[in-house]
């Protein structure tokens, strides 16, 4: 038994009966615009899970912005190199010391293939850098952390050092 085929059905055929009841409304374009708060008020919101006060972490933000060092921007701060680090990454920003191996060689130590010292003379890096490799790998940067410092944190094109270095795809041509 074969089927039928089916009737060919204009969308006016599908729309008949159709009506509308209710209007819709314009509501305008919605928007999240927190720059009017400071960084600091920024940063609030996860201040609890950052390693220094929201205040302490926004100067660290601001000063590493600007084109200070880890380090610089945690003397700025007031507060050590190390908390100016892990601040850093909470925040997204890449600070391990450590490339891809060196990595490795981080995820071994903390899964119990490695010790500690032979893992630190693998990665070849100092005891403070192999304490940040590990913290970088055990803790994730704060998506409402990111967030809050995108802005202060964005590369501007007419203000990245590299710009001049990086290639356009018509010189490829």
């Amino acid at each position: 038994m074969e089927a039928e085929p089916a009737e060919d059905m204009a969308l006016s055929d599908i729309a008949e009966g159709l009506e509308v009841t209710t209007e819709q409304r314009d509501r305008g374009v919605a928007t999240a615009d927190r720059t009017e708060q400071s960084l600091s008020q920024r940063l609030g919101d996860v201040a609890e899970e950052l390693p220094c006060p929201a205040e302490t972490a926004a100067t660290v933000v601001e000063r590493y912005a600007s084109g200070g060092s880890v380090g610089a921007a945690g003397r700025a701060a007031g507060v050590a190199p190390m908390t100016a680090a892990k601040t850093l990454h909470l925040l997204g920003e890449s600070v391990s010391p450590v490339g891809p191996t060196g990595r490795e060689v981080v995820r071994d130590f903390l899964a119990g293939e490695l010790p500690r010292t032979e893992a630190r003379q693998l990665a070849r890096v100092s005891d403070s850098e192999f304490a940040l490799a590990v913290y970088v790998e055990t803790h994730e940067p704060l998506a409402e952390a990111q967030d809050a410092v995108a802005d202060t944190l964005a590369v501007d094109g007419d203000a990245d050092p590299l710009a001049d270095a990086r290639s356009e795809t018509t010189d490829l041509l």
